[in-house]
């Protein structure tokens, strides 16, 4: 049975729960761990309840789905989405599992970016080989935008639309081959160009809705509402600051990084109310996302069976209301933000 309240990914006719699994974890992001260690975790996530799950070619050049295509295998009822956006080339320099964009995956590939019509074609059957699956229920358009790319990022749109990888999406949807499609990044603004050209079922938006920052409700959210877009959110947690807090001793990391003064001196501050009210930092961020009616679901990495049971129960910690009103009365979290029921 799925956690939490099952909500449809925009029109596509896939239901995801509440809660599910990021899998860049099964591509050694950032350490590397087994074969067995990996199906564990995914079989973990399964036996919880999960029933989305999320990866991507990029996630440990290709090791991700096929992890998580073995552990997947044979199930039913499972939401699955990958990416498009990246070709996976091979690269016989690759000979250990030395770190490579913060991957620790000894899989002898690179990543080349190309949105075009035939690199999405190849991209999605390339996925669905590695997984070994005969069906990916929602693609996401990878990391387009100018956070990634750059001064490149005019030469990859051009790919995306001149170049017919929205076409190509367009495609597979309305021929049954995929349930919907959407994006899969970091940034907004990117979010609406692309609902400008294409109606999206879904935007994986990872690190800009959370209990630390709310930017998606000035514009993205409305035009989400407005379009029957779903958010699904990853990245709850800022890239651990959430989880870890500001008082442990450990590096506090926000957006992949060292976090800047300002950023610790909120959560410090969020800590100091949650520690007033008896609340667990992480579960208050895990359960404030879903709060948003265009939020479907929200996958946090979970890299081991511990991390999934823990996970779990973050999610149904009760949390006061008194919590969520001095946050706001103290300017922490946006009046116009929906908070969880009591």
């Amino acid at each position: 049975m799925a956690i939490g309240n099952r909500k449809m990914l925009g029109r596509s006719g896939v239901e995801v729960g509440a809660l599910g699994f990021g899998a860049a974890s099964l591509g050694n992001l950032y350490a590397p761990i087994d074969d067995a260690a990996a199906r564990d975790t995914a079989v973990a996530a399964l036996d919880a309840g999960i029933d989305h799950f999320d990866t991507a070619p990029h996630y440990g050049f290709g090791l991700s789905e096929r992890r998580l295509g073995d552990a997947l295998r044979g199930r039913r009822g499972i939401a699955l989405s990958s990416k498009v956006g990246r070709l996976l080339e091979p690269d016989a320099s690759v000979t250990d599992d030395r770190e490579r964009l913060g991957f620790r995956s000894p899989m002898p590939f690179r990543g080349r970016f190309d949105y075009s019509y035939d690199a999405v074609m190849r991209s999605w059957e390339a996925s669905l080989q590695r997984l070994g699956l005969a069906r990916i229920d929602i693609l996401y358009i990878h990391d387009i935008g100018r956070l990634t790319h750059g001064d490149e990022a005019d030469a990859r749109w051009r790919e995306l639309t001149i170049g017919g990888g929205l076409r190509a999406l367009e495609q597979l949807r309305s021929g049954g081959a995929i349930g919907g499609f959407g994006v899969g990044v970091n940034e907004i603004d990117v979010c609406l160009d692309v609902m400008a050209e294409a109606r999206l079922d879904a935007i994986l938006l990872a690190g800009r809705y959370t209990l630390l920052e709310q930017g998606a409700l000035d514009t993205l959210f409305p035009a989400c509402a407005a379009a029957g877009t779903s958010i699904v959110v990853g990245g709850p947690y800022n890239s651990g600051i959430l989880v870890t807090g500001t008082k442990s001793g450990a590096v506090a990391h926000y957006d992949y990084v060292p976090a800047p003064a300002e950023v610790i001196a909120r959560v410090a501050a969020i800590e100091d109310v949650a520690a007033g009210h008896g609340v667990v930092l992480a579960a208050a961020a895990l359960q404030f996302v879903l709060a948003h009616p265009v939020v479907a679901s929200v996958i946090p990495g979970q890299g081991t069976p511990r991390h999934v049971a823990d996970t779990v129960a973050l999610l149904r910690m009760a949390i006061p209301a008194p919590f969520w009103a001095e946050l706001r009365e103290q300017g922490l979290l946006r009046a116009d933000a929906p908070i969880p029921a009591a």
